[in-house]
């Protein structure tokens, strides 16, 4: 694909529907059949949680293509005392645009702005293999842990200056809007959009069948159904289970790979890989970014 101009602006009320739609379609391929992340973009609007200023869509050729929405979470001490952070989702780019680093653009931009308006830190739960290029690092890391008590290599945390996180432990709350959306209620609000064929997650065979022995058995044994499920999961993740070696993950990667997800920190069949945090597409190309004040004097 060739060069692209990506003008970065806040989102407006007249943008609502646009950016629900480019949402529902970054998110569409879900092994429930349906997605509920536009519902969730609907109703995190109305939340007092909800962060206006840090609300960016991406533009290019005058379309919306992309989305990232901020709200304020917790850190909870043992004591009770809280510490306000951010947390950014749904970051959405449509399937087209993806793996043009349009994601990168829309964090790199609100990560500014968030320092600018005071905020110590984002948390996240994403992609292990994804996000530290970001500059995210484990949260265990900064003594903080889930709500309840977990701790994954998924679960992130970025501090937006020195020593933002330092000497807060605790556990992280986000705002139960992210934890309501009934499957009812996503349905009918579904109505609000074209139709749309329900998409069919592609079975684990697929991978299956092209491992060999040992490699073979431990797949076959994780209770995995479908290769989807694995677009969440880390290269560590996959390695640390008994019977996979180097090999076996290149398979994972190339298979990945022919099915959609560039997935892994490194190559398959001499091909680099980027990552697809949450759909956002993304890689490390920095492409032109424009705000719209410089867009109006071109």
């Amino acid at each position: 694909m060739g060069k692209m101009d990506i003008v970065l602006r806040l989102e407006r009320p007249e943008d609502h529907h646009a950016v629900e739609e480019l949402t529902r379609e970054a998110f569409w391929k879900c092994i429930r059949g349906f997605c509920d992340e536009h519902l969730l973009v609907h109703r995190l609007r109305k939340c007092q949680v909800f962060v206006p200023e840090l609300d960016y869509v991406a533009e290019v050729d005058g379309r919306i293509v992309g989305n990232i929405m901020y709200t304020k979470a917790r850190i909870v001490e043992p004591s009770g005392k809280a510490h306000e952070v951010l947390t950014f989702g749904p970051l959405s780019v449509l399937p087209e645009y993806q793996n043009r680093g349009i994601g990168k653009a829309l964090m790199l931009r609100t990560f500014d702005e968030a320092r600018k308006l005071g905020y110590r830190a984002i948390v996240i739960f994403g992609h292990p293999d994804y996000y530290p290029r970001m500059g995210f690092r484990r949260a265990a890391e900064f003594g903080i842990t889930t709500a309840d008590g977990s701790s994954f290599d998924a679960f992130m945390a970025l501090p937006l200056y020195e020593g933002a996180l330092d000497e807060i432990r605790g556990r992280f709350f986000i705002d139960p809007v992210f934890e309501s959306l009934d499957e009812k209620d996503v349905l009918e609000f579904d109505r609000n959009f074209p139709p749309k064929a329900k998409y069919v997650p592609v079975p684990i065979n697929v991978l299956i069948d092209r491992l060999e022995g040992d490699a073979r058995k431990a797949l076959e044994g994780v209770g995995i159904t479908y290769l989807d499920e694995l677009a969440h999961r880390s290269e560590g993740d996959i390695l640390a289970i008994p019977g996979m070696d180097e090999k076996a993950l290149n398979t994972v990667r190339q298979v990945m790979l022919e099915h959609g997800w560039r997935w892994g920190k490194r190559k398959a069949q001499g091909r680099p890989l980027d990552l697809d945090p949450a759909r956002s597409g993304d890689d490390n190309r920095v492409p032109d970014v424009r705000s719209p004040e410089e867009e109006d004097r071109q």
